[in-house]
C-alpha cells in the first residue's frame, strides 16, 4: 500500500493554505494541536463517529483534504499518510439510541468530546469543525475547517472511514439495505429499502421519514 501512494499520479498534493492555522499557533509556541471533526450526521441510520488527530509538526501529506472532497481510494491512502504522521489519534462514538434520546447536534459533540478524551496526549490546543464546545482546552471553532486546516481534515478522514467500515459490518448483517453503497444516508436504494422491509436496530427513529412512517403504524 505504501507503494501505491508513491506510484499513483494524478491527485492533488494537499493544498498549503490547509497548514496556516497550525503554523500560526506553532509559531505561537503551542505544541500539541489536535484536529476535531464527526462524521455522520445526515444519514438516517448508523452511529454518528467523531475523530481528534494531533499530527507530527512539520508533517506534510499529498492525499490529505476535506474528507468529502476524496474517493474512497483517496482516503485509504491519506489515512495511511494520516497514521503514519499522527502523535495520537482518538475515535468517539455515539450510538443511534443516543442520537435518538438526545439529538444529532448534542450526541456529535458528545462524540467529539470522547474523541478527544481518548488521545493518549493531551493536546494544548484544539482546531474544531464548526462546533462550540465547552472544555478544559482552547479552542477555535472553524466553520468548513475540514477545508482550512490540515488537522481537521485528517480528523474528518479518520471519522469517515471507521464509520464507513462499521456500515461495511452492518451490510452483512442486513444486504437488503445496501448499507455498503450508501452508509445510511437517504437514497432512493435504502428508502425504497426501507419502505420495503421496516426499519432495521441501526435506522435512526427521530429522522424522517422513518419518524412518519412509524406513527402511521
Amino acid at each position: 500500500m505504501i507503494s501505491e501512494i508513491n506510484n499513483l499520479e494524478g491527485y492533488p498534493l494537499t493544498d498549503l493554505s490547509l497548514y496556516q492555522y497550525e503554523n500560526e499557533l506553532y509559531e505561537k509556541g503551542v505544541k500539541y494541536i489536535a484536529g476535531v471533526d464527526e462524521a455522520g450526521r445526515g444519514p438516517l441510520a448508523g452511529p454518528v463517529v467523531a475523530a481528534a488527530v494531533i499530527l507530527k509538526k512539520g508533517a506534510t501529506f499529498k492525499y490529505v483534504n476535506d474528507s468529502k472532497q476524496l474517493t474512497e481510494k483517496q482516503r485509504e491512502l491519506a489515512l495511511i499518510e494520516i497514521k503514519e504522521n499522527a502523535l495520537a489519534i482518538g475515535i468517539g462514538i455515539c450510538s443511534v439510541d443516543e442520537i435518538d434520546l438526545i439529538n444529532i447536534y448534542r450526541a456529535s459533540r458528545e462524540a467529539m468530546i470522547s474523541a478527544i478524551r481518548q488521545l493518549k496526549i493531551k493536546p494544548d490546543f484544539l482546531l474544531i469543525d464548526a462546533m462550540p464546545m465547552e472544555i478544559d482546552i482552547p479552542l477555535l471553532s472553524i466553520i468548513k475547517g475540514d477545508t482550512l486546516s490540515v488537522s481537521i481534515a485528517a480528523a474528518s478522514i479518520v471519522a469517515k472511514t471507521t464509520r464507513d467500515g462499521y456500515m461495511m459490518e452492518m451490510d452483512k448483517l442486513f444486504p437488503e439495505y445496501g448499507f455498503k453503497n450508501h452508509k445510511g444516508y437517504g437514497t432512493k436504494e435504502h428508502l425504497e429499502a426501507i419502505k420495503t422491509y421496516g426499519i432495521t436496530p441501526i435506522h435512526r427513529k427521530t429522522y424522517e421519514p422513518i419518524k412518519s412512517l412509524l406513527k402511521k403504524k
